[in-house]
C-alpha cells in the first residue's frame, strides 16, 4: 500500500519551508522512524521520518525546492522489501562495506562530490552522527600540495581558485535561516530607535562563589556544573521586576507589560544565532537554568530544538565573551525592547577604595529600544545587573 509522505505541520509563525536534504533515494529500503529528508525553514531544521517499513518509490520535491506545511513530498510502499540478489557472499559483504561507509554521507554530497571529484575521505562530517552534508562539500578547501623543495617560497593558493592564473570566485545560497536572520537584523535597524548603554563588572565575588562551590554543586545537582550564566539570568529576572518597563514591548500604539519574565539566551550553531526561551525564569532556580541552558545547547547543536522552544520570550542574553568579544554591541531582538551582552573576562587594574588592583572584569552593554525606555531607566537597569552581580548574595536574597 502506498503511504503519502507530507511535511510538517508548521506554526502559524512559519509560512513555509526549504527542502534541505534528502537522505534516501528512490529504491531504497526505509525502515519505520528512519530520517528521509530534512526541511529548512527560518528558525529550525524540521527532520522528517519513514511512517512504516518499506521502499520509497516517488519523490515529489527536490533538494531547495519550497515546502507548504503538510504538502504532499514523496510517497513509499509499505511492506515492500528490495528485490534479493544474487551476488556471492564475498561480493554482498562488499556491498554491505559500501553501504556502511556511504550510509554517512548524505546522497547530495555524494553527487556533488563526485562532480567535484572530491575524495569524500578527506571530508569531515560535520551532520549528526559524522553525517557528511553537502554543506560540507561545498565548503570543503583541499590542502594545497606542497612546493617542491627547489621551489621559491610562495604563499599558498586553494587549487581550486586557480584556473588558468585567473581569480575565481565561489557563489553559494543563503540558507533559508541566514536569510531570515539577515531580514530580522535588518528590520530591527530600521525600525526600532536602538541605543546602547555600557558599564562594566567585577566577577571576584561570583567567581570566588563559583569556585567555593562548584564541587558541591555538582554533586549535589547531578553532575550539573556551575556557570556564570545563572546568575546573569536570574539577575536579570530580579532587574527586570524592578523596571518592568525593560520587560515590555510595543505592539503597535500600544504598551504590551509582561508579568512574567521569558529569558532567551543566545546560543551560536553553525546554521546561525538561534535563541531558546526559558519559560518562566522568574520561578527556576541557578541549577535548574543551568542545566536548561545545557540542554537547549545540545539540542540546538542537533538541530533538535523545536519552533515552540525559540517562540517568545520577553528578554535576551547574549554572550559573546565566550569566543573573545571585549565588547560589542548587541541587537534587540524583536518584538523584545532590550537585550544584555556579556563579554569576555579580562583582569584590569581598577581603583578600590583608593588603592589599585588587580580584578577580573566584564564589560556589558545594554541595547534598548529608546522609543519605550528612556536612557535613565536603562541605565539603572544595568546598574542593577552590575549590583546583583557584584554582591551575588542580593541574587539569591531577591534585595
Amino acid at each position: 500500500m502506498a503511504i503519502e509522505i507530507k511535511a510538517p505541520t508548521f506554526p502559524e509563525s512559519v509560512q513555509e519551508g526549504t527542502l534541505a536534504t534528502w537522505h534516501k533515494n528512490v529504491g531504497d529500503s526505509v525502515t519505520r522512524d528512519e530520517l528521509l529528508v530534512d526541511i529548512e525553514t527560518d528558525k529550525v531544521v524540521l527532520e522528517v521520518v519513514a511512517p512504516a517499513n518499506g521502499i520509497l518509490t516517488e519523490v515529489l520535491k527536490a533538494e531547495g525546492d519550497l515546502i507548504e506545511s503538510n504538502e504532499i513530498i514523496a510517497r513509499i510502499e509499505e511492506g515492500a522489501a528490495a528485490a534479493a540478489g544474487t551476488a556471492t557472499p564475498a561480493a554482498k559483504q562488499e556491498e554491505a562495506d559500501i553501504q556502511v561507509a556511504e550510509s554517512l554521507v548524505n546522497p547530495a554530497a555524494k553527487k556533488l562530490a563526485d562532480e567535484r571529484n572530491i575524495d569524500l575521505a578527506q571530508i569531515t562530517g560535520t551532520g549528526k552522527g559524522g553525517r557528511i552534508t553537502k554543506e560540507d562539500v561545498v565548503n570543503f578547501t583541499p590542502a594545497p600540495a606542497a612546493p617542491a623543495a627547489s621551489a621559491p617560497t610562495a604563499t599558498a593558493v586553494p587549487a581550486e581558485l586557480m584556473e588558468g592564473g585567473e581569480r575565481v570566485e565561489r557563489r553559494v545560497a543563503m540558507s533559508r535561516m541566514r536569510s531570515r536572520i539577515a531580514e530580522r537584523l535588518l528590520d530591527v535597524t530600521q525600525n526600532t530607535a536602538s541605543l546602547t548603554t555600557f558599564n562594566e563588572v567585577d566577577m571576584s565575588a561570583l567567581m570566588g562563589l563559583r569556585k567555593q562551590y562548584q564541587d558541591e554543586f555538582t554533586k549535589t545537582h547531578n553532575g550539573q556544573r556551575l556557570g556564570f550564566m545563572g546568575f546573569f539570568v536570574k539577575a536579570a529576572v530580579e532587574s527586570l521586576k524592578r523596571f518592568p518597563l525593560v520587560n515590555a514591548s510595543i505592539d503597535g500604539t500600544d504598551i504590551v507589560y509582561h508579568g512574567f519574565q521569558d529569558i532567551g539566551v543566545a546560543v551560536s550553531t553553525d546554521r546561525g544565532l538561534v535563541v531558546p526561551v526559558l519559560r518562566n525564569a522568574e520561578n527556576m532556580s541557578i541549577a535548574t537554568v543551568e542545566s536548561s541552558i545545557g540542554e537547549y545547547a545540545g539540542k540546538a547543536r542537533d538541530g533538535k530544538l523545536s519552533i515552540e522552544e525559540m517562540t517568545g520570550g520577553t528578554f535576551t542574553i547574549t554572550n559573546g565573551g565566550v569566543y573573545g568579544s571585549l565588547l560589542s554591541t548587541p541587537i534587540i531582538n524583536p518584538p523584545q525592547s532590550a537585550i544584555l551582552g556579556m563579554h569576555t573576562i579580562q583582569k584590569r587594574p581598577v581603583a578600590v577604595n583608593g588603592q589599585v588592583e588587580i580584578r577580573p572584569m566584564m564589560y556589558l552593554a545594554l541595547s534598548y529600544d529608546h522609543r519605550l525606555i528612556d536612557g535613565k531607566e536603562a541605565v539603572q537597569f544595568l546598574v542593577t545587573i552590575k549590583q546583583l552581580i557584584e554582591d551575588p548574595a542580593k541574587i539569591l536574597l531577591e534585595i
